[in-house]
């Protein structure tokens, strides 16, 4: 093959003035003309073979601008689909104690007295409330005031009795409906509606008072509900504490009752106190209208600690004389039960049925923590 050689004229070798440059093609190359054709047909060849190259194949990369990424958009939740709060206040252990006023929801709609406490308080004292009755609604998973209105709510003056240092839970059942275990068979529906409830309110603490006569389903379903609730009121730094209001009499507790605490202590829920409800009955001498109430007391006691799994008192049992009338406690009686309540290291002590005299709760108010 020919070697081309270099040209005689050098770089330093310019041109003659006047005359017209001209590159002087070397012997063997071909014209500039049929370069540029080729080159042409070349990169349209290479073209179609790229096109018809299989799905696999990789491309050659071309070289780009770098392009900022897109802005990831930020998920906004459904109206229709809230994360539920957890339940129970943050802040100590929401536990009743001292005498505990309850308030029937259902005749004092408006929540006004005895929202006041009942007499002066200690420095850093805590006046407790207890509101009731919650019942089932209509479709059984709906929480009402005894079948009242369910969109009742003592948010506000919840909220001015906790700026005047006083506290108030929350009552499930009662005489006057069925508790929403018993209605509620959908455990997720049962749990969100004890959520609401307790959310609505504020509360860190509720009571559960029952009749007995609950069945197996219903039991555990309670106690998921109940342990469900406590575990989230953990999780966010609460307490949701909970207790049972259950009939006693001389012989303490019903066996039913005692198998229902055993069952949902053992599914996960943890009960505080069992608040016991006794009759307070007419009868001739003074002195024996609340020996029925000592009795049942003192009979209950062992049956708590069984049914709970704890040895001791540990303030496990609270007192509730269930009054006829506000005649049925007198101011007598209302020392004597104070001082019997001291004496046997018990958690609280309240009433229920008709609301006591002015005179008697005022001296009710006066038992110590």
């Amino acid at each position: 093959m020919p070697v081309a050689t270099e040209s005689a004229t050098g770089p330093e070798a310019g041109p003659e003035p006047g005359a017209t440059t001209r590159r002087v093609r070397e012997p063997g190359t071909p014209p500039r003309s049929l370069v540029a054709l080729a080159s042409l047909a070349l990169a349209a060849g290479t073209g179609a073979a790229l096109w018809v190259l299989p799905g696999g194949a990789v491309r050659p990369a071309r070289a780009q601008r770098p392009v900022a990424p897109p802005p990831v958009p930020v998920p906004t939740p459904l109206a229709s689909a809230p994360v539920p709060s957890p339940a129970g206040r943050p802040g100590p252990v929401a536990r009743p104690s001292g005498f505990v006023t309850f308030v029937d929801a259902a005749r004092n709609p408006s929540f006004t007295a005895p929202f006041t406490p009942p007499g002066p308080s200690a420095p850093g004292r805590v006046h407790w409330f207890t509101l009731g009755h919650l019942t089932a609604g209509e479709d059984g998973c709906t929480p009402e005031w005894n079948g009242r209105d369910p969109g009742l709510s003592p948010a506000g003056r919840l909220e001015r009795l906790r700026a005047s240092g006083g506290e108030a839970g929350l009552v499930f059942g009662g005489p006057g409906g069925r508790e929403l275990a018993a209605t509620c068979a959908d455990l997720g529906r049962l749990t969100d509606a004890y959520r609401r409830a307790v959310n609505a309110s504020g509360a860190g603490y509720v009571d559960f008072e029952l009749g007995g006569g609950d069945n197996e389903a219903t039991v555990l379903r309670r106690a998921a509900a109940i342990a469900s609730l406590q575990r989230e009121a953990a999780a966010a730094g609460g307490t949701l504490t909970v207790s049972f209001t259950l009939p006693a009499n001389g012989d303490g507790l019903s066996l039913a009752d005692q198998r229902m605490l055993r069952v949902t202590r053992k599914h996960g829920a943890e009960v505080s106190a069992v608040n016991l409800l006794v009759p307070i009955r007419s009868g001739p001498g003074r002195r024996s209208r609340l020996r029925p109430i000592a009795e049942a007391v003192r009979a209950a006691h062992p049956q708590v600690v069984r049914s709970l799994g704890r040895t001791g008192t540990g303030h496990r049992i609270a007192l509730s004389p269930f009054l006829s009338g506000a005649k049925d406690l007198t101011s007598a009686d209302a020392r004597k039960l104070v001082a019997f309540s001291a004496r046997e290291g018990m958690a609280w002590l309240s009433t229920r049925g008709a609301a006591p005299s002015w005179r008697v709760s005022r001296l009710l108010a006066g038992l110590a923590h």
